[in-house]
């Protein structure tokens, strides 16, 4: 954890001018040490991102360099302007995967115009991101639900692992329109298998396994694909049976501009909001978790402003649409990061080694990215958190499942699109039925039967606000109520709208009706104060709460 050095003022409060340039509270202020654990948390995230950059710019359907240019001006701006202090940006396997959905219909992956369109919908997605933030509506992440996230990162995991399948098995990639259309076209082709190409897969999977088996804090990916290309080059010494990565130019990221064009801001806004809203979930879970674990509050607000400021300056220097990796932000927490500053060293290091890697790139198999990618595929599948939502809910179950078969039949962000509003409807439904409870008389409380003496009065306890949207749900289960005498347990009752109270009114006319009274005990104040206004109850007792009130017609 930073803290301010001797001498200096402690940092400016949130809210402060410092929300513009919030790199000024902690930038120069580490204590001492601190910059020789930043710089070495940041050369161990540069190492890291080398073959991840590679694999996921693949995944998305772009050139491979363009996987480690996401990874340098994005990374950087996010760390700068964002708000958590170890997490670390960049290019994802559910945004990859995510823009590659999105533009295959418009584009063929690796065109030019594909690559166009990846910046305009870089940029879109981080206007989004920007203008989230700059309305301080940080708490609109909250509307995704675990069980949202969790059903799109396996059905996109399962994409994933089915779009690598063919180069794991040395075949060309296969022309699919879809998750169900590649599976035909990939039995008609099992008589092409090489052989060699899926012992070098297994071998890299093999060999990645084992890293973080035994040795965990190792390079193991990066090692996996060395050893993957020496493989590769004893069995093909030629170059010539076994597919290999395009060639890598060396050199900075160029600079780039988005299509803003009115037609293609039309064609790609839905699919920006969905992209921009998926990057920011992951963002913001990945952050709370790690300032959990500091015992520290995440300003979201502004962690949306520095993902949107990522993912606008990505745009210009050849960066697709990022977002935070747990991967990266856990290994630089364990490698002893205290700063920011740590994932901005990262990616002023990996510069330099762009420059070396590079031109070795074109030696790694694509059987061997395939077998990374294949290990990615399964680290995105939470399975203890479907476990969970399997055994504890039905409701999260139906959500989860929505969105895991969205994502597999429809384009993406449709799938994240009716996460959400799956996750609403089910809320909707439980909010508009709150359960309406029946109490014997006997078994009520003691304050309760000595208030209410009436012969044949019925006590029931409503766990839910009255609202317009709950008044049909409440009413029709009052209805089959038949003693003349009711007592409403209001204490579950946070808030009663005007269509509530007509309900009380007209439930206490039935009551009279049968010669009876509706009774109200255990009113909050804020429903009190508003059954006061509406003269259903006596001023002069709206101080007893705990007792049962006659409701006025």
């Amino acid at each position: 954890m930073t803290m301010p050095s001797s001498g200096r003022k402690s940092p400016p409060p949130q809210g402060s001018q410092w929300r513009w340039l919030p790199f000024m509270s902690w930038l120069g202020r580490q204590p001492p040490g601190a910059l020789r654990h930043d710089a070495m948390a940041g050369l161990t995230g540069a190492v890291l991102v080398v073959p991840q950059g590679v694999a996921y710019a693949l995944l998305a359907g772009l050139p491979p360099q363009y996987g480690l240019y996401t990874a340098i001006v994005p990374a950087a701006l996010a760390a700068l302007f964002g708000a958590s202090k170890q997490m670390v940006s960049g290019p994802t396997a559910a945004l990859s995967i995510a823009l590659f959905a999105t533009l295959q219909p418009f584009a063929e992956a690796g065109s030019g115009e594909f690559l166009t369109l990846a910046l305009t919908l870089t940029f879109l997605a981080g206007a989004f991101q920007l203008l989230l933030g700059l309305a301080r509506l940080g708490v609109l992440v909250d509307l995704v639900s675990h069980s949202v996230v969790t059903g799109f990162t396996a059905g996109a995991a399962l994409i994933i692992a089915t779009s690598q399948v063919p180069y794991a098995l040395g075949l060309a990639s296969l022309e699919s329109s879809g998750f169900l259309d590649i599976w035909p076209r990939l039995v008609a082709r099992l008589g092409d298998i090489r052989p060699d190409a899926a012992l070098i897969a297994g071998f890299t999977l093999a060999a990645s396994l084992a890293f973080r088996r035994w040795l965990p804090r190792w390079p193991g990916m990066l090692l996996s694909l060395v050893a993957a290309s020496l493989l590769a080059a004893w069995l093909d010494p030629e170059q010539v049976e076994i597919l290999r990565i395009a060639e890598v130019p060396a050199g900075l990221p160029p600079l780039s501009a988005p299509d803003l064009s009115l037609d293609t801001l039309r064609l790609l806004t839905p699919g920006a909001i969905a992209l921009g809203l998926l990057g920011l979930v992951e963002a913001a879970a990945i952050a709370r978790a790690f300032a959990a674990r500091a015992g520290e509050r995440l300003d979201a607000n502004q962690e949306f402003i520095g993902q949107g400021l990522s993912n606008l300056g990505g745009a210009f220097f050849s960066g697709y649409v990022s977002s935070g990796s747990f991967t990266r932000s856990g290994l630089n927490a364990s490698a002893g990061a205290c700063s920011p500053l740590a994932a901005v060293l990262s990616a002023l290091l990996l510069v330099p080694l762009m420059l070396l890697a590079a031109p070795l790139l074109h030696h790694v198999p694509m059987a061997a990215m395939a077998g990374l990618l294949l290990l990615v595929a399964a680290k995105l599948v939470d399975r203890h958190g479907i476990r969970e939502v399997l055994i504890t809910s039905r409701s999260e179950t139906a959500v989860l499942l929505i969105t895991f078969f969205s994502t597999l039949l429809l384009a993406l962000e449709f799938a994240i699109y009716f996460g959400v509003l799956a996750s609403l409807a089910l809320y909707l439904r439980r909010t508009t039925r709150p359960p309406v409870v029946e109490c014997p008389l006997t078994h009520a409380p003691r304050e309760i039967q000595q208030a209410v003496e009436e012969p044949c009065c019925t006590v029931v306890r409503i766990d839910g606000s009255l609202f317009f949207g709950a008044c049909e749900s409440v009413a029709r289960r009052l209805e089959r109520l038949e003693r003349p005498n009711l007592v409403i347990l209001a204490a579950g009752i946070n808030f009663i709208d005007l269509s509530g109270i007509h309900l009380l009114q007209r439930q206490a006319r039935r009551c009279q009706a049968r010669g009876g009274r509706l009774y109200l005990a255990w009113t909050k104040p804020d429903v009190m104060a508003r059954l006061q206004r509406a003269g259903l109850v006596d001023h002069g007792h709206a101080h007893h709460h705990d007792k049962p009130m006659a409701v006025a017609i």
